[in-house]
């Protein structure tokens, strides 16, 4: 499976600019199974009272619809929306015959305020997409490694995120440490740019179930970078070294 990672600058609270700019993206990066963007990447970081958020129906889903669509691929990527429930920091995995997987955040980043605004899921999220189980996570979910843990029911991680500069490093080690201890690739795709808030340099990067890079982009940089899923990899790696039989048993709450 091929995926492309879009690192991108987010404009604030600006859904036609920051749709516009992804066209283009996608039609320079033609021929992936998976297209993976930012968290909230129509509006940005929306936590601030004054920061827009969608409201349903959302121009953002529309647009993954039709994207998915055109290049023939799913499109996974979070929003930031308004919904009868309450906001939420929704993140949706869209597939060429126009079906949608939904995971609502389910830890939010109570440090930034997240929670006065939004409210938060409950459901862990596995989607399946060409032969291979995604879980889908946003940001400082990346942080807690039970609900993270692989119970040997998915192949890969998607982060989306919103990750400031000032914990880059961290970003970078939660990365590498879910992909080794749940023996998986792990998608992991950050912002650049700035809001009002924060500054972002980006990290966005493709892992391997050894964390290893397979590809990545450069710091603070607008761009993309894609890179081959193999399977039966996985499989064999696991079957030599089944690290997941010994695991410990957790009950999420």
């Amino acid at each position: 499976m091929r995926v492309v990672l879009l690192q991108r600058s987010l404009a604030w609270g600006d859904p036609e600019a920051n749709l516009s700019h992804l066209d283009q993206a996608l039609d320079n990066n033609p021929g992936a199974d998976l297209y993976v963007l930012p968290e909230m990447f129509t509006t940005g970081f929306a936590t601030l009272p004054d920061a827009n958020v969608e409201e349903e129906p959302s121009k953002g889903l529309a647009w993954m619809k039709a994207a998915a669509n055109r290049t023939g691929a799913a499109i996974a990527g979070s929003i930031a929306l308004k919904t009868a429930e309450g906001c939420r920091n929704r993140f949706y995995f869209v597939k060429p015959d126009d079906s949608v997987v939904i995971y609502d955040k389910r830890h939010l980043f109570t440090y930034g305020g997240e929670q006065e605004r939004f409210s938060a899921g409950h459901e862990r999220v596995i989607t399946e997409w060409r032969g291979w189980r995604f879980l889908l996570t946003v940001c400082y979910d990346l942080r807690f490694p039970i609900w993270l843990r692989n119970r040997d029911d998915y192949d890969a991680i998607i982060c989306v995120a919103n990750w400031p500069d000032k914990r880059r490093y961290h970003w970078d080690t939660l990365l590498r440490a879910r992909a080794i201890e749940n023996q998986c690739y792990v998608l992991g795709v950050n912002r650049v740019g700035e809001d009002p808030v924060c500054v972002y340099d980006g990290g966005t990067v493709l892992l391997d179930p050894y964390g290893n890079p397979v590809a990545s982009c450069p710091d603070s940089t607008q761009c993309e970078c894609s890179g081959e899923l193999d399977l039966k990899m996985i499989q064999d790696y696991r079957a030599k070294f089944p690290v997941l039989e010994d695991a410990d048993i957790f009950e999420l709450k």
